[in-house]
């Protein structure tokens, strides 16, 4: 039986995490408020694979097993996690009830996982049953199945999952809410269901009014592991960290998860606030549409690779970040179990203005550039994004000498809806907050052909054959060996430009108790109190 990794990774926070106490308050039914974005899709787990409906769903639902705060694993819904040879997995749970009383069984968990995996179906985070045999079947453009061999439901209790090939650390990625549960009467309107979701987590949903707000309330039928500490959670919606920020240190808002770009020198000495820092695993990065003009062939690949040597990614991080981010050296985060800065040619990340113009010029003589006008596209609506990409923008425009310019999208679902569709026209932001603890979370999600979080549209078969080949390594060493054989390949084609990684950097109110952020850069919603 696999054993599940633990990351280790240290949250620490500035002005002690907590606040003034009040005896008068019951700690219990006290609402906390939070910061958040527009989920871009109706909250369906499968559906979902940004911040702004992840952090609320994660929530709603609870796994098979569950994260703790420096990333280890315990199980959850599951009693047991176990197999002879690493290939065929069986998971047998705990007696478990959604919030409307029904059971949750092993249906619940393989009728959602088909659902989707199947092509037709067309759920954002389909990429992450690959290793279930019977993938391709159902992915297929016009699947003649509708569901994975490698899921059986055994009993109430019991269903089995065999994969492709035999991995060792598979029960590592099931607290993903890909893996979550659905009722069964999600699947008679998918749509309408997102809308009112049924929850088996800690939460329950108890109204979302658009560009608004999404209320939770607890849920009296979990008895779980993240039990609710308060009264509920408020998640409210905002375009402007600045107005979030000014609505924190009035005492507004309780909780912030990322501090604006004019604060970030300052928040920790405010005294408004109590400010919330913790390691980051947060990888900061822009992708290459492979359609993108000028960017194509042997001519782009060069061009990508001067782009990304015109960028001082040290001065970006100390002038515009204050130290709350640090120049990458690969394409992960250092907390991960294996990390490593030794990756055959990543000077491709580093600032290198004489280098840069030279790729640039073996370019040109191989397809001239023109009059073309390189655009940095992301949302504004994000502590960070607008100052970064003007600075990125002047940068490439001073060492290249070529037009740069921004393109900027007021909301993030309104971003995400182009990138998904690969409207946007433009290098593009894309940072990337893992979904469970490993490397190869990082690259097969992003870069991997197909795959679920891939707008670029990127394919390299040997860098796809290197990641099956860290799925089924038999050691930490020939796995982390894989990892970085992959990444050598990345940094080769860059079909994306890793800048940075962030740190958690949050704020609190006045008053407002326990605010730790976990292993992904998310406050611990469940444990705040006031």
């Amino acid at each position: 039986m696999a054993l599940l990794a633990a990351i280790g990774l240290t949250v620490s926070a500035c002005g002690g995490g907590g606040g003034d106490d009040d005896e008068s308050s019951d700690s219990t039914t006290s609402v906390i408020t939070a910061r958040t974005t527009e989920p871009q899709n109706p909250l369906v787990p499968q559906a979902t694979n940004e911040v702004g409906g992840g952090n609320v769903i994660d929530m709603l639902y609870a796994g098979l097993i569950t994260y703790k705060e420096d990333g280890s694993q315990e199980m959850e819904v599951a009693e047991s996690i176990t197999s002879d040879d690493n290939k065929l997995w069986t998971v047998k749970l705990k007696d478990w009830k959604f919030s409307d009383g029904t059971p949750v069984t092993a249906t619940s968990f393989v009728d959602a996982w088909n659902y989707g995996a199947l092509s037709t179906n067309a759920q954002n985070a389909s990429y992450f049953y690959y290793p279930i045999a019977g993938y391709e079947a159902v992915q297929e453009e016009n699947p003649t199945v509708k569901t994975m061999s490698g899921l059986k439901v055994i009993n109430d209790k019991t269903f089995t999952i065999e994969l492709n090939q035999a991995e060792s650390d598979f029960p590592l990625r099931l607290g993903y809410s890909a893996y979550y549960p659905l009722p069964e009467s999600a699947y008679a309107d998918m749509k309408a269901y997102g809308e009112n979701p049924i929850a088996n987590g800690p939460y329950k949903l108890e109204a979302w009014e658009h560009n608004k707000e999404l209320r939770l309330v607890p849920n009296e039928e979990y008895d779980g592991l993240r039990k609710a500490q308060n009264g509920g959670v408020t998640f409210v919606v905002y375009t402007d960290t600045e107005a979030a920020y000014t609505d924190l240190q009035a005492g507004n808002l309780d909780v912030l998860d990322t501090v604006p770009d004019s604060a970030l020198q300052t928040f920790g000495d405010d005294d408004t606030v109590q400010a919330v820092t913790a390691p980051g695993s947060v990888n900061g990065s822009f992708q290459f549409p492979v359609d993108l003009p000028g960017f194509t062939g042997e001519a782009g690949k060069l061009r990508r690779q001067a782009v990304s040597m015109a960028l001082n990614r040290e001065e970006l991080t100390e002038k515009l970040f204050f130290g709350t981010r640090t120049p990458a050296l690969d394409f992960s985060a250092p907390p991960m179990p294996g990390w490593t800065d030794e990756i055959p040619g990543n000077e491709v990340l580093e600032f290198n203005a004489d280098e840069a113009k030279k790729r640039w010029a073996e370019a040109e003589a191989i397809e001239p550039w023109g009059d073309k006008k390189l655009l940095i596209a992301s949302n504004t609506d994000g502590a960070g994004n607008k100052a970064s990409i003007d600075a990125m923008a002047n940068q490439i425009k001073n060492t290249l000498g070529i037009k740069a310019e921004p393109k900027y999208y007021a909301t993030f679902d309104e971003f995400l809806d182009d990138r998904d569709n690969n409207k946007t026209g433009a290098l593009f932001r894309a940072g990337w907050q893992p979904d469970y603890p490993s490397i190869s979370n990082y690259l097969g999600p992003i870069y991997g052909t197909g795959a679920a979080s891939n707008d670029a549209g990127y394919s390299n078969p040997e860098f796809d054959a290197l990641i099956a080949k860290a799925a089924g390594a038999e050691t930490d060493e020939d796995r982390y060996k894989a990892f970085v054989d992959a990444q050598a390949i990345l940094m080769e084609d860059l079909p994306g430009l890793s800048m940075w990684y962030t740190d958690a950097t949050g704020a609190a109110a006045k008053g407002v108790k326990n605010v730790k952020f976990n292993w992904q850069n998310v406050p611990v919603y469940q444990n705040i109190t006031k």
